[in-house]
């Protein structure tokens, strides 16, 4: 069950009649308790409790007590040895009157009148396997508006399919729009009578609903006529009551969908909502899942994340502005200066979904002007920050409709705050007609129409604010001496995943730029959309992007162009978790990279340490793999720059599986000890060493064919092998059908020793896996090979600094790290070695094979999950990277920073004299 789901089930609970031998079941199962779970309670087989309640172990303790006994009674299940033997979560005591719970884990409490429960709602989402987060708990009101306003977006859809076709999705959403902003409109005074918009049509309607939309659609009419235009409207006099509102919500069509009783009955609910508790950075990501029914299934679940959008924002432009204020004091002069720069300011959002950065972006300046206006003595002044400056471009219908309204909410709120009721009422009708938000594709819109550069105007003026043109709105708009700042959270979506639609966006931007365009993630084109951009015009741009755009192949596809722009990387977050989703702790890996064509001489580099605390660094440079290094890119190299033992693929067989064997094929195939100690070779590739899976192949040298082809059974298979290589497509696999005995690409004899390198691991390893094996062990291409080679080469794949290398340079596949022996082994960096610096690189390589040896038979990914890894070898691995980090600097690095400083200084130097 998603948030709004719950809501809803706590809801109806707290509505319907108390029971107290039902209500411990019945709560449980408002969380999406499994029916199994439940029964087994009833029946007492799973129930522990010693109160005489319910307890399931490791979730909840909950008990109901006779009226006026809750407090004792949560401090008896508090107290109670079973709630601690059988690790309750949570305890739960009610009476049906009032209710009482606490979270043993987290703190929180709840204590509250019955019927109110499903406000804290939030406290309880752990039971329902949702990792809870502080933007969940804390909205409550959206949750239940999202999931009040989704059943009746459902129930009219079913009343009006036509509504929900593509050609009349507009006026959906159009209209949802219109109610939203109704609903907010009774509870917060901008309508002069309470409830005046669900009073009205509770009043106006029949019983049945039949004639709603006609009534709402008067409203709607009367909210666009203007107070000189009212004698002639002929509006009815319950209509006349509402004011003029315009600013293009309510001009054009009236139309209305028909409304079913139950759709009346949840309008009068969604009407009985106390909205002046809306908050427009939370309301509008969760209410833009209500009209895409691919995203219904997390209703609720999306939020905003203040603290991750303010690290865009805050180095973006914030923390000058504060610098500023905080440099200024008291001086009206210098206070003056700032807050005529702040009314100049526009963030440009070019993705900007239901407007969360914008809202955000527009809240913090409302917070800093007010703090000049403080101490200038003008406490009560009136904004000069407009929301025009305020733009987005958003290609959904619905959020783009969301972020004008949430927009419009957040100015309200911040006049309420700032200069109080009467002063935000007096202002705030009728609304401007300005559109500052492009419903329309952001990579084929002209980002300079819609955000002219400082001190030009555009020729178009949008004749309102809520019918936006597909194309774009422009705005006739002038900003002598104003900055621009574009910010966002663009889509990221690998090239594997892009639509036919997307291809050609991003072959319209980069086509005639570069051949490796289609290997690009969807975000590179904001990026260079963004580049462009500030040909004209000086700006910085920050987007939150997938982190493979600066890793592995994109980087040098994507950067010289950006660079060859004139910009440079000003600010950076390396990789952290953007949580979208509180299920499970979702999130997907992203860094935060600003560009800028006039970057000041000191960037900031924002890391994660150990305890996952932000730590700023002040570098000289960014470079686009986002370390305090220069401007390299890192190109594949056919030889290693170092004085490491050349690496390749291993053998790949095709062979339509005809020479690979399980241990049952081998039986089958009727050899002779002796036969199948020389054709029979055991073989691995990435999947085989880590599960310890056991594989093995046909492998005939070309002197042991003929006796090889004797043998009836390994015969067949050869033969089945040159079949199906001559019929292949390919010219390569056909020659290859000459020696159908030998697998299609051969690199190695079969008796060497191997270091064998995973071609894939996850990312949740402390350490790539690496292993050894003694001659006879065939290794496939799956994986990377190094043949004979000396054991100290293991040591330093082991490594933690190999390991950061590899996940900086050679990118991911998903989120695993996908090694490369041509762009991770070959541009690897290491201090030339001494005889002693092998020495001990080898015996730390042989303690860690041995460390592995004494955990036989536990697997590489046993062995090497987090949580599981033994001491031995997690010791054995301390000691591999002290002794190599030793022989880089004389002791370990402080952190990962430090270790792809180093690494990248090397790589310069190194490569410069290569090509010197």
């Amino acid at each position: 069950m998603n948030p709004v789901e719950i809501e809803q089930a706590i809801s109806d609970l707290a509505e319907a009649p108390f029971d107290a031998a039902e209500f411990p079941y019945a709560f449980l199962e408002a969380f999406g308790r499994k029916a199994t779970e439940i029964k087994k309670l009833r029946k007492g087989d799973t129930n522990k409790s010693d109160l005489g309640g319910v307890l399931q172990r490791n979730n909840i303790h909950m008990a109901t007590c006779a009226p006026g006994e809750v407090s004792q009674t949560l401090a008896a299940l508090k107290d109670s040895p079973a709630t601690t033997k059988h690790k309750a979560k949570f305890i739960l005591a009610t009476d049906g009157q009032t209710f009482e719970a606490e979270d043993l884990i987290g703190g929180d409490t709840v204590a509250c009148a019955y019927k109110d429960f499903p406000d804290s709602f939030g406290v309880f989402l752990p039971l329902a396997g949702i990792s809870t987060v502080k933007q969940i708990k804390e909205s409550a009101f959206d949750i239940k508006a999202t999931g009040r306003l989704n059943r009746l977006y459902v129930e009219l859809l079913k009343d009006n399919p036509d509504w929900g076709k593509a050609e009349r999705r507009h006026d959906m959403n159009h209209f949802m729009a219109r109610l939203i902003f109704c609903f907010f409109a009774e509870d917060t005074d901008i309508f002069t009578t309470a409830d005046l918009f669900t009073g009205t049509i509770d009043r106006m309607s029949n019983r049945d609903g039949t004639n709603t939309h006609e009534v709402i659609a008067e409203i709607f009419r009367a909210m666009n006529v203007a107070t000189k235009d009212r004698a002639s409207a002929n509006l009815p006099r319950w209509a006349d009551a509402f004011p003029y509102v315009n600013g293009g919500l309510f001009s054009g069509s009236t139309e209305v969908p028909r409304f079913s009783k139950i759709a009346q009955r949840y309008l009068s609910h969604i009407g009985g909502l106390d909205w002046t508790k809306i908050n427009p950075d939370i309301f509008g990501s969760m209410i833009q899942a209500v009209a895409d029914e691919g995203e219904r299934s997390v209703l609720g679940m999306h939020y905003t994340s203040v603290p991750n959008i303010l690290k865009v924002l805050n180095p973006l432009f914030l923390d000058d502005l504060n610098a500023a204020l905080e440099e200024a004091g008291d001086n009206a002069r210098k206070l003056l200066n700032l807050r005529n720069r702040i009314a100049k300011i526009r963030v440009f959002d070019p993705a900007c979904g239901s407007g969360n950065f914008l809202v955000i972006a527009y809240k913090q300046l409302r917070a800093i002007e007010a703090e000049i206006n403080r101490r200038r003595g003008e406490a009560d002044r009136k904004t000069d920050i407009p929301l025009t400056n305020f733009r987005g471009i958003e290609i959904r219908d619905f959020s783009a409709e969301i972020a004008r309204l949430a927009l419009i909410i957040a100015e309200y709120q911040c006049d309420v705050t700032y200069r109080g009721q009467k002063e935000a009422l007096a202002e705030f009708l009728p609304l401007d007609s300005q559109n500052w938000i492009t419903c329309g594709n952001a990579l084929r819109l002209d980002w300079l129409a819609i955000c002219p550069p400082t001190g030009t105007g555009v020729k178009v003026k949008a004749d309102d604010l809520f019918q936006t043109p597909l194309d774009q709105a422009q705005i006739d708009f002038e900003n002598e001496g104003g900055e621009t700042y574009i910010c966002g959270n663009p889509p990221y979506l690998g090239s594997t995943w892009q639509s036919k639609e997307q291809k050609e966006d991003l072959q319209r931007i980069f086509g005639g730029r570069t051949k490796g365009w289609k290997s690009l993630d969807y975000v590179g084109g904001w990026f260079m959309k963004a580049a462009d951009y500030g040909l004209h015009t000086p700006t910085v741009s920050a987007f939150v992007s997938t982190n493979s755009i600066c890793q592995g192949q994109q980087v040098p596809i994507l950067w010289p162009l950006i660079f060859a722009t004139g910009h440079e990387i000003s600010f950076a977050h390396t990789s952290f978790k953007w949580m979208n989703l509180a299920s499970h702790n979702a999130g997907v890996t992203v860094a935060i990279i600003a560009i800028s064509n006039e970057p000041k001489s000191s960037r900031q580099l924002y890391t994660l340490n150990d305890a996952g605390e932000t730590v700023l660094k002040e570098a000289g440079n960014i470079n686009p793999y986002l370390v305090s290094s220069e401007n390299i890119v890192i190109q594949k190299r056919s030889k290693p720059i170092s004085s490491l033992s050349e690496m390749t693929f291993g053998s790949k067989p095709v062979d339509g599986g005809n020479l690979l064997l399980s241990s049952e094929e081998i039986r089958d195939l009727k050899l002779t000890d002796q036969q199948q100690d020389k054709f029979i070779k055991p073989i691995l590739g990435s999947a085989e060493f880590i599960r310890g899976q056991q594989r093995y192949c046909i492998w005939i040298s070309d002197s042991d064919r003929k006796d090889a082809m004797l043998i009836p059974t390994i015969s067949d298979r050869i033969h089945a092998v040159k079949a199906m290589r001559l019929a292949s497509p390919k010219s390569a696999t056909v020659e290859t059908a000459d020696v159908p005995h030998r697998f299609g690409e051969v690199r190695q004899v079969g008796n060497e020793t191997v270091i064998i390198v995973p071609s894939v691991s996850s990312e949740v390893r402390e350490f790539l896996p690496v292993g050894f094996c003694e001659a006879g062990t065939i290794v496939t291409n799956l994986s990377f090979a190094v043949f004979n080679a000396e054991l100290w080469n293991l040591s330093i794949v082991a490594s933690r600094l190999h390991l950061n290398w590899v996940a900086t340079v050679c990118g991911k596949m998903k989120t695993d790290y996908r090694y490369s022996n041509t762009l991770g082994w070959n541009t690897f960096p290491v201090p030339k070695l001494t005889e002693k610096n092998r020495e001990d690189l080898t015996r730390c390589a042989e303690d860690i094979l041995l460390a592995r040896e004494a955990h036989f038979p536990a697997t590489i990914a046993d062995l090497y999950d987090p949580e599981k890894m033994p001491a031995n070898l997690r010791a054995a691995h301390h000691r591999n990277d002290e002794t190599l980090e030793r022989i880089y600097i004389g002791r370990r690095f402080k952190n990962d920073t430090e270790r792809l400083e180093k690494l990248f200084d090397m790589y310069t130097k190194m490569t410069t004299k290569v090509s010197a």
